[in-house]
């Protein structure tokens, strides 16, 4: 793997263990040409991404005051500020300062596209951003993985039953609307606010009560 930066390493080590997990034989590289190869290219970052954004997991949450654009928008407000580049579904709370006990903006903003648009003079947001592989915790890697094994069993062993599996371990039975299975066992171990086995010193972070 020599030569793949830190966040690429971490992605392929992961689809390694995937592959080994759905019983197939392991990647080489992302760029070996094959049908799997390609396949997990394409699903991976789409797969994390939707993961992390079904549910608003306490390690996700950020808190950051938006910088103002230059460019005020079209019409109806006076500001626009440009969201952060990690976020994944928008702000979860919106503040005009940044002071403790201050209670969200309910109503007079919007978000167009990767802006977000208002008369307000300072806005600070908490949102969902996008993490690395090396910040997951354990509960987490082990849901995804299953997840990801769902997504390429059939492309990688032609096997509809062993595509059925994983979706049953990752997500538990269709009446379960995508909350059984290690997608409830990781909600629930969030929710008890047991550690995550990551320590980081990010002064803006902040759980919201």
């Amino acid at each position: 793997m020599e030569g793949y930066d830190g966040r690429r390493r971490y992605r392929f080590i992961y689809l390694l263990r995937c592959f080994d997990f759905a019983g197939a034989s392991p990647l080489s590289s992302f760029t070996e040409g094959t049908d799997a190869a390609q396949a997990c290219d394409r699903l991976y970052p789409d797969l994390k991404n939707t993961l992390l954004s079904t549910y608003v997991w306490s390690w996700t949450l950020n808190k950051v005051q938006l910088a103002r654009l230059s460019e005020a928008p079209v019409n109806e407000w006076e500001h626009a500020y440009q969201m952060p580049g990690d976020h994944l579904t928008g702000a979860l709370a919106v503040f005009e300062t940044d002071g403790t006990a201050q209670r969200s903006v309910r109503y007079g903003w919007e978000i167009y596209g990767d802006q977000l648009v208002t008369n307000m003079d300072t806005v600070f947001i908490d949102y969902q951003r996008t993490v690395t592989e090396a910040k997951m915790p354990n509960y987490f890697v082990r849901l995804l993985r299953t997840a990801l094994a769902a997504e390429l069993a059939i492309v990688i062993t032609d096997q509809a039953t062993k595509a059925d599996y994983f979706r049953g371990l990752a997500y538990g039975s269709p009446g379960e609307n995508g909350r059984g299975g290690l997608m409830r066992e990781a909600m629930n171990i969030d929710a008890r606010g047991q550690s995550t086995q990551i320590v980081e010193d990010y002064s803006l972070i902040q759980v919201r009560q």
